[in-house]
């Protein structure tokens, strides 16, 4: 059945039709805003998947060249087949809201697929894709909870501004991407000007007011289009098992929760699970039979539920964490810079038992980071790249490149430190941050910020002001609330929601939410923002102990960036006949030059000493005769009045024949020849340019 609802959003229309495309998907729809186009399809398998303890959703972004009139620029022309990191970070941005809500035990392999066909520019298809994914999800069989939109706030002049156009989003001081269904706000990720907690808070909560018509159409749709939903039986619980395994593991889970050192739990963990499991075969053996694995897979599902409401109770009862400390206390933190000799900035990050090692190198223009995207060919001069190996959580595993996690986690340390950075103009090097975890227990994201501004400083990058991140956690039991600063991992795992803030101290430059409660007040989200201000503070004063501003300047192995400005006439001189001069310097010092038509000389060079070696040569190359000033000069041409030397590259003035000696001169010859070298003194230069040159003035007067 074919079905359309429109409305108005931020002053362009915005449409939702279900019924004419894509008729074999489970649900499909196609979303149109401005001239924006993007098909969504929810696909489900036709049976579950069995015994898996987690939800089998996979979500593809892909955006299509034709979708702006273009032809891809890669070998192929066509798009390959990796996604980009735009089009990685777009699906995470839809998988996070939509992940929570789905029917409990529902086990279907789901896959959604949003397609970019049409792209004006000024509408954002990543946020068309997460409400397509919501609308396919509805008018689909599949029993999803929702449903849910999301939209954009900027914030111009102090006015929030809903969906900002490319153009408005220059001059924004706040770009939050807001996810919400009808009671609640579900996920925040985006980054300010460090604005102040109550300036995005305000922003957060009209996001949700705003977004509240896009809920309200995909109910309409789904009224008139849906389809009847799968019935999913939730997951039967054997009660009496589950009495079995809190008698058996109760007391020594105690024990357990209350280890503090990460590896210690968890091998304590593993060694209850076993000794469990043990007991519970031995038990089960006749009665469960041929169902004993499934008895036992169960029984394990059920530690994991006594474990996390164990310690949930003692956090918001006791006010007891894991490691024994206090809801708002931030874990020992140690820093260190220069770590690395050779590297251009370094630092080493430990907080608690999660530590990073960060490394900063600068480069020229050449080095910026190319990009193809629906928006055209960009530049990128500020990459931040996370990189989380195995061994950080002692596991092994193939190492295949940068997760979805790891490009969602470097794009928000990337976000966070790119607010405080000097603009191109003071600072015109290519910047690139590599965090490496080398151990991993909580945010590991939070201590990549940290790190990256340890070692941006090292480096002597002129940051406007360091940043620092914490990861914050929020558990609700009840009337209970407890908000948990620097959570652990496994304080993530079971929280109801997690949220990771970083900035300077003046405010936010990142912001990444996710919330599995069905609302959160203004009130709770008032005190968890408060609550982390405190802790980032805490954070930066630490880091002060190690660097408190950047270094002067950058380290003398580092490349040197520098420009002068020459006289615009001079610019031939420098590029030389064919480029042969310019090509001569640069293949001499293993330099980047770039010449302006304006006279602005930018040069690259790979260390201080090499740059002001490149200096003198392009000054002595460009400069210009003064008058009054000594030159050793070339003679190139010798005429009957006088001899013409050249002073300066490309620069010749006339030694008229009485300007030779104090006494009377009668041939120029007698004097000087063609390839002599010799001392002269510029005498004058006329308004036309040409130089008067003396000999004379130079040798002493015989007074014989």
């Amino acid at each position: 059945m074919e079905k359309k609802v429109s409305i108005e959003l931020a002053g362009r229309k915005l449409t939702i039709e279900t019924g004419r495309l894509a008729k074999q998907a489970g649900g499909s729809v196609l979303v149109t805003y401005g001239q924006s186009v993007v098909l969504v399809t929810a696909t489900a398998a036709r049976e579950p998947k069995e015994n898996i303890d987690f939800l089998p959703l996979t979500i593809e972004y892909q955006e299509r060249f034709y979708a702006v009139g273009r032809i891809p620029g890669s070998f192929f022309r066509r798009e390959i087949g990796r996604p980009t990191e735009n089009e990685t970070l777009a699906c995470r941005i839809i998988d996070r809201p939509l992940r929570p809500l789905f029917a409990q035990g529902y086990q279907h392999e789901t896959q959604i697929i949003a397609t970019v066909l049409s792209a004006d520019q000024e509408n954002d298809p990543d946020l068309m894709a997460m409400l397509g994914a919501s609308a396919a999800l509805s008018v689909s069989q599949v029993p999803f909870l929702g449903p849910i939109a999301g939209v954009r706030v900027g914030m111009i002049d102090g006015q929030y501004v809903l969906n900002p156009s490319q153009e408005q989003r220059k001059n924004s001081r706040l770009d939050l991407i807001v996810a919400g269904s009808e009671k609640a706000v579900v996920m925040v990720e985006g980054g300010a000007d460090s604005l102040s907690e109550e300036e995005v808070k305000n922003g957060i909560f009209f996001a949700h007011e705003s977004l509240q018509p896009l809920l309200a159409m995909q109910k309409e749709l789904q009224a008139a289009a849906g389809k009847p939903k799968l019935e999913v039986k939730p997951r039967q619980v054997d009660e009496a098992l589950r009495q079995r395994v809190q008698e058996l593991a109760a007391t020594e889970m105690a024990q357990v929760i209350t280890t503090v050192d990460k590896q210690q739990r968890g091998e304590a963990s593993a060694m209850l699970e076993e000794k469990v499991l043990a007991a519970l075969e031995g038990e089960l053996a006749e009665a469960a039979g041929e169902q004993l694995p499934v008895k036992l897979q169960e029984a394990k599902g059920l530690l994991k539920e006594l474990k996390k409401k164990m310690i949930r109770e003692r956090i918001t009862k006791e006010r007891i964490r894991i490691d024994n400390r206090r809801l708002d206390e931030v874990r020992n933190i140690t820093n260190e810079v220069g770590v690395l000799p050779r590297v251009h900035g370094s630092s080493l990050f430990t907080r608690g038992e999660t530590q990073v090692l960060v490394s900063a190198t600068l480069g020229s223009g050449e080095d910026e980071q190319r990009i193809e995207s629906l928006s055209g060919m960009s530049f990128k001069p500020f990459m931040l790249h996370y990189n989380f190996p195995p061994y950080c959580v002692g596991e092994v595993r193939f190492l295949r490149g940068p997760s979805r996690r790891d490009i969602g986690h470097g794009a928000l340390a990337e976000r966070a430190v790119q607010a405080v950075l000097p603009d191109a103009e003071s600072f015109p090097y290519t910047i690139r941050v590599v965090s490496e975890v080398l151990e991993s227990n909580g945010s590991s994201s939070m201590a990549t910020v940290c790190g990256a501004s340890l070692s941006l400083m090292d480096a002597g990058v002129p940051m406007k002001k360091p940043v620092s991140g914490i990861a914050m956690g929020l558990i609700k039991e009840g009337d209970d609330i407890a908000i948990l600063s620097d959570i652990l991992g496994d304080e993530d795992h079971l929280g109801d929601m997690d949220f990771k803030v970083a900035g300077t101290e003046d405010g936010i430059t990142a912001l990444q939410m996710d919330i599995k409660l069905e609302g959160v007040s203004r009130e709770i989200m008032s005190a968890a923002l408060n609550q982390a201000r405190e802790g980032r503070l805490h954070i930066l004063g630490k880091m002060k102990e190690a660097i408190a501003a950047p270094r002067s300047d950058v380290p003398a192995h580092a490349p040197k960036m520098f420009s002068i400005t020459i006289n615009p006439d001079k610019i031939r001189d420098l590029i030389g006949p064919g480029g042969k001069v310019i090509k001569a310097i640069t293949t001499e010092y293993g330099i980047k030059m770039d010449v302006s038509d304006d006279g602005k000389v930018k040069i690259f060079a790979p260390t201080g000493e090499i740059a002001e070696k490149v200096k003198e040569e392009v000054l002595s190359i460009t400069a210009e005769a003064e008058v009054g000033k000594v030159y050793k000069g070339v003679v190139q041409k010798v005429m009957d009045f006088g001899a013409f030397v050249q002073i300066l590259p490309g620069t010749d003035g006339l030694v008229h024949i009485s300007e030779l000696e104090h006494h009377r001169v009668n041939k120029v010859t007698d004097v000087l020849n063609e390839g002599d070298e010799v001392m002269v003194k510029v005498l004058e230069i006329d308004p036309r340019g040409k130089i008067r040159l003396s000999r004379k003035a130079l040798l002493n007067e015989d007074k014989s």
